[in-house]
């Protein structure tokens, strides 16, 4: 399977498609005309972001607030065009992982494809025959602003339940909290 390195890319961006509830989740790299647009699932997408600013936080804390580590998104990167088009699904991500280059102070984002055979997160050398792999590169302020936009992303769905937290549907849901009974939306 094809590796997708992008070092770094002129834009990395968490989007989805589709009506709450029936969303579909990517991460999508392009740089030079290419474009690389893989699946997740919400859940993915929400703990990245949740991840990435937990990274830069401590990589504050440790060295003292780094100059080249923003401690919230630039403004001047805030990206909230749409995804690239034509939208295709390079692949469905099961693992990710995520790692701090100190030598470079860099973030790096590595996606790897569904797969029974999964290779070492972030090895150097990745198998040609391997699942597919999106690795990007990133500066600690288009991080800040892909983890704002990821959150963004992922609040822009179904709205919680006041009383279990579950999405609503525009029908309502049927509701642990009330022993299966049915709430509306509107409540």
């Amino acid at each position: 399977m094809p590796v997708y390195y992008y070092d770094p890319p002129e834009r990395f961006v968490a989007g989805a498609v589709g009506q709450p509830g029936e969303r579909i989740f990517y991460l999508q790299a392009t740089s030079s005309g290419r474009v690389t647009s893989v699946v997740l699932e919400k859940f993915q997408v929400s703990l990245l972001a949740e991840r990435i600013d937990e990274l830069l936080d401590e990589v504050l804390r440790r060295t003292g607030g780094s100059p080249e580590v923003p401690a919230a998104a630039p403004t001047a990167l805030t990206d909230d065009g749409p995804l690239d088009l034509p939208l295709m699904e390079d692949f469905r991500v099961g693992a990710i992982a995520l790692a701090w280059d100190g030598d470079g102070g860099m973030v790096v984002i590595e996606a790897q494809e569904e797969s029974d055979e999964p290779v070492e997160p972030l090895a150097e050398d990745i198998p040609a025959d391997g699942p597919g792999v999106l690795r990007v590169r990133i500066t600690p302020g288009a991080a800040r602003a892909f983890a704002q936009r990821a959150q963004r992303v992922v609040a822009a769905g179904r709205p919680p339940c006041p009383l279990c937290s579950l999405p609503l549907d525009p029908e309502g849901h049927i509701c642990p909290r009330q022993n299966g009974h049915r709430t509306s939306s509107n409540a």
